[in-house]
């Protein structure tokens, strides 16, 4: 089966009480375009991620508004801010390391919620069934190109109705393949 293969870079997602204390009381996100997966979207709200070693400014805000914030990096970029963030699917922050997210109207000190996000797939339930595959199955994936074909292994796949065909890899696996933009791999069972 070929999957289309999509970069996902840093960015956060907030609780409606941190994105109150680092925009202002009321706050609503605003819709800068939508993300492939359904409902999901790019805001145009940005942040700036602080660790012990530095920081990183202009950071995308993921909408809609989450139970919980997450900061999803790459590990070299975790590395960069010195945090060891695990290798986690989203939604999975406990025993996670913190950070601090600077607004332009407050900070919030997170105790928990950074990540480098597992690969993974999306699948709509009919294409899942179709291939035979079921929710949190590990597959590979096999990416052809001129210069550094690779295979992806421990790649999850998450299984959903409200799900589009993607995987999500983060910035040091799309470099690792010398991917830019959208690519294409063919999933291994």
């Amino acid at each position: 089966m070929k999957i289309l293969i999509e970069m996902s870079a840093r960015h956060v997602h907030l609780s409606q009480k941190d994105l109150e204390i680092l925009f202002g009381s009321g706050y609503s996100l605003t819709h800068k375009k939508d993300l492939s997966q359904p409902g999901q979207f790019a805001s145009n709200e940005k942040v700036t991620i602080k660790g012990p070693k530095g920081e990183i400014c202009g950071i995308s805000v993921i909408g809609p508004i989450r139970k919980s914030t997450q900061v999803e990096l790459s590990l070299t970029e975790a590395r960069k801010l010195g945090i060891t963030a695990p290798i986690r699917e989203s939604g999975d922050i406990n025993e996670t390391p913190g950070c601090l997210l600077v607004g332009p109207f407050g900070e919030v000190e997170l105790d928990k919620g950074v990540i480098a996000a597992k690969r993974h797939i999306h699948l709509d339930d009919k294409t899942a069934e179709k291939y035979g595959i079921k929710n949190k199955q590990v597959v590979s994936v096999k990416i052809n190109s001129s210069e550094r074909s690779l295979i992806f292994g421990n790649v999850i796949i998450r299984v959903s109705k409200n799900f589009v065909p993607a995987m999500h890899i983060d910035t040091d696996e799309s470099n690792s393949a010398g991917l830019s933009g959208k690519a294409e791999g063919e999933i291994i069972v």
